[in-house]
């Protein structure tokens, strides 16, 4: 039986048709992303990067956050916010589109080694969450600068790097290596 696949941003409606308030917010949020993504493609033709792919890619990766809890943003699910990357990976995935569920998985901070999750006793599968393929770097790199909760406003550099030094010196290391690749 061949089952048909709907295009990845129908997905946004199948999970968010009933919470138009939290749609927003993800919509919003993630066009931001996916324009500063589509921007660094336009500016590094020589990186090759798939921009229907980085369109698509980056309007999903925080589709999953309608299953955790965050209520100032409207997310009352029953899970810690940090576990929306996996479990938007799955709806994804589930969907049939793996390369999409991958971004989902990896974007949280500039990614997430096996050892990050265990040192931090973090609620989410034993695994690495790294981005590795361009693609999934520049969306992780391009996530950094926007904030669900002061969405009229892009961070600096400076407030993206204050950010990632809560959680150790390996965030900021990737991110400042992104720099370089990226801008």
């Amino acid at each position: 039986m061949n089952k048909e696949v709907m295009p990845p941003l129908h997905l946004i409606d199948r999970y968010y048709s009933d919470n138009l308030p939290l749609r927003d917010i993800l919509i919003k949020h993630s066009k931001c992303v996916a324009d500063k993504a589509l921007l660094i493609a336009d500016c590094h033709p020589e990186l090759n990067l798939d921009k229907q792919f980085l369109y698509e890619a980056a309007m999903l990766h925080d589709i999953g956050i309608f299953k955790t809890k965050a209520k100032a943003m409207g997310c009352m699910g029953d899970l810690p916010y940090i576990c929306h990357g996996y479990v938007g990976a799955d709806l994804v995935r589930e969907a049939g589109f793996p390369r999409h569920a991958l971004v989902c998985e990896r974007h949280t901070g500039t990614g997430l080694t096996i050892n990050d999750i265990k040192l931090q006793d973090l609620p989410i599968p034993h695994r690495d969450m790294m981005p590795i393929t361009m693609e999934e770097q520049v969306i992780c790199f391009a996530d950094k600068f926007y904030s669900k909760s002061k969405m009229d406003k892009e961070k600096t550099i400076d407030e993206v790097r204050q950010s990632l030094a809560k959680h150790g010196d390996e965030g900021v290391k990737r991110f400042d290596k992104w720099c370089e690749m990226f801008l």
